[in-house]
This record gives C-alpha cells, structure tokens and sequence, in this order.
C-alpha cells in the first residue's frame, strides 16, 4: 500500500466531452482525512490465497455464470459456451461457469495470469476481501483521490493526453469498438497489474485494465460546498465503478479519464470489473 495525506483536492470534471447524465460535474472541493490504498488492483494470486483462507464462494459461483466480452471467447466452441447476450450490447455474453478462476468458462484457468487483477468479482465478493485482508473499498472521493497523483484537474492520472509522445501509458481499447482490437497497447484482455508506469503517487493501473468498485452509492447530485470525507449518496440501487477498463475507447466509453464514473449493482461482475482496498487513518478534527 502507499500512504497518502489527504487534505484538499478538486473533484469531478466540467469536461466538455464528458457524461453530464453520469454526474461527473460540477468540480467541487473535497477534504479527505490520510488514508493508504493499494498500489494495483488485487491480483488473481492475492484472491486466491483469500479463497484457500476461507472457502468464501462468489457471487459468479454461486450463480453460476458471468459475462464475458465476445472477443475474449474461444471460436472452436463460441456457440457451446454463450447462453446469451445483452441486447443493448450483443459484445457481453452469458456464459455459465465463468468465474475468477475460469475467466472465459469452462477451459480457462488463470495459471499464467497470477499477477493480473481479479476479474468477474461483484461487489460483495471485494467487500468480503476487503473484510478479511482488515481493509476497506475506497470511497469515490479517496478512489479519485489517489488515481489523480497529486495533479489539479487533468483528464488522465499523467496528464492531459492519452499517449503522451505516443506512449500507450494505460490498457484501453485500440482500433474500432467492438469488432476490431489491433492490440496496440500489447493486451487484449487484461494485463499485469504493474505493466505500465504508475502514477505520481506510485499507484499502477488506476486507469484502464478493469474498472474499480468503490464503497459509494451512484448518485449524481452532489453538494457545491465542500466536504470532509464524503461517501456519496446515502442509499441507491448500483455502487460507483471508477477507472475504465481494457474495453474503453474514445468512441465509446470514454470513462478512462479520472472524473468518469459509472455504475452496476452489487451482485453484477464480468471479465472487465475488479477492485482494490484501501486503510484509514484517524479522521480530520
């Protein structure tokens, strides 16, 4: 983990090509009491030992699938594996026993990814985690935070261009959404938590890679005054997701940016949603 100091930081972005519908404005300032957070996402090695600790079994398990993106699938067995897809985006596919051990079904394992990021992990699997290894999910506030490195209102947690001097710097689609992936960035799926340069506050893949569940509930009415410590909306149907992940594109969800947020209910996960912990000082007097 990396320690922070907290104290004051401007949140949210007025970013013209942002989502106003996904509340990301207005900027507001924000006070946040010292707190540590995880260098990187929880790996596959670091869920796994919470598994061996305590048989827990997750909410993919339990239900017995997850989704999947389409291109993540083998084709020898595409049509043997996919129960369904989402109507609205026919790119997530049903797929029973995807789990985070068998990230695309039956047939996958996660032997040579031990140090990528947990995937088809919910909600209530990353508090469960948390709640074990004595730590706690971020709120959006300390998520943000910490995914800015120190600096005041830039669109990336580097700075204001995406590949800077032409440097992939995160792990974000390449090429036209859904069908085509040049693998520019080196990943098609997910990639070692640590694969590109951190942040200035030493924190790797806080934007791209998989989306990171906070402990907020989504809401998009925030107070113009500032706050100390704030956790969001005081109740709601989805919690907030932060960061993108390996599937986000200009053209179609440009919410790699630090400021974008997004939701999914607590039992929801799929091949692109991990999560890491933060640890809490004593709070502000």
């Amino acid at each position: 983990m990396v320690d922070l100091p907290g104290g004051r930081f401007r949140m949210g972005t007025d970013y013209e090509h942002g989502f106003p519908a996904d509340g990301e404005g207005p900027v507001r300032s924000v006070v946040l009491s010292p707190f540590s957070i995880d260098i990187a996402s929880v790996t596959n090695d670091q869920f796994d030992a919470f598994i061996k600790a305590t048989g827990y079994l997750t909410d993919a398990e339990r239900y017995g699938w997850s989704f999947v993106f389409w291109a993540l699938l083998p084709e020898s067995n595409f049509s043997q594996l996919v129960a369904d897809t989402v109507a609205q985006a026919p790119w997530w596919c049903k797929v029973f026993g995807a789990t985070w051990k068998t990230p695309e079904g039956p047939g996958s394992n996660i032997r040579e990814r031990s140090d990528h990021p947990v995937v088809h992990v919910s909600h209530n699997d990353a508090l469960a985690y948390a709640a074990w290894a004595g730590k706690h999910l971020p709120t959006e506030a300390e998520w943000e935070y910490a995914a800015r490195g120190g600096l005041d209102q830039n669109l990336f947690p580097w700075g204001n261009e995406l590949e800077p001097g032409g440097e992939h710097r995160c792990n974000v689609w390449q090429g036209e959404f859904p069908s085509t992936n040049t693998v520019a960035d080196g990943y098609l799926g997910t990639c070692p938590v640590t694969a590109f340069p951190p942040n200035g506050y030493g924190l790797y893949s806080i934007a791209g890679n998989v989306w990171e569940w906070t402990g907020d509930w989504f809401g998009t009415r925030h107070p113009k005054h500032e706050t100390t410590d704030p956790k969001g909306s005081l109740h709601g149907t989805n919690r907030v997701i932060k960061g993108g992940s390996f599937l986000c594109h200009e053209s179609y969800c440009n919410r790699y940016r630090v400021a974008a947020r997004t939701q999914n209910t607590p039992d929801s996960s799929a091949s692109n949603i991990g999560f890491r912990c933060v640890s809490r000082k004593p709070p502000i007097s």
